[in-house]
């Protein structure tokens, strides 16, 4: 008796998304359209240049220390150069962790913006198109190319502000 409702159920739900008007959106596309996306991109870059061009200076201090604590001739020498590499070590180490932490923030903070602006997006042109529902192409099997809204949508996600 499950089963014949659990088919039967299927079917109602099957034949409720035929019978629904859809559009379709390629998020790929989307996403790689996204004005938005790409201005955050540039901006992230440029609030960790600083840090990642102390990052590289630091790794070629790190890289002549180890030059010089090879040709050293005295043992207070090579614990001089052991003392700095350290240093430098723990610095780059401490640079790199809120490098990471400042980009995976950003990043969480960008995602949570732009899916806001999808879904808005989507909502507009579901109710503009008169549309009972708005699929993600890539949970599709097969559609009519008529129903991609994916140009539609850029437009608007790039339009919000």
């Amino acid at each position: 008796m499950k089963k014949v409702l659990l088919a039967l159920a299927s079917g109602l739900a099957f034949t409720a998304v035929q019978a629904a008007d859809y559009g379709i959106v390629d998020i790929d596309k989307v996403v790689q359209g996204s004005a938005y996306l790409k201005q955050q991109q540039s901006a992230l870059q440029q609030s960790i240049k600083p840090q990642t061009t102390q990052i590289e200076q630091l790794q070629k201090d790190l890289a002549g220390i180890q030059q010089k604590g090879n040709a050293a001739k005295s043992q207070a020498e090579v614990d001089k150069l052991k003392k700095d590499f350290d240093t430098k070590a723990a610095q780059v180490n401490t640079l790199q962790q809120q490098v990471q932490s400042k980009v995976q923030t950003t990043m969480q903070a960008t995602n949570t913006v732009f899916e806001t602006r999808v879904k808005t997006a989507a909502e507009q042109l579901r109710k503009e198109n008169k549309l009972d529902l708005v699929l993600n192409k890539n949970s599709v099997l097969a559609s009519d190319s008529s129903a991609d809204l994916t140009d539609k949508i850029i437009q608007k996600v790039n339009a919000i502000k």
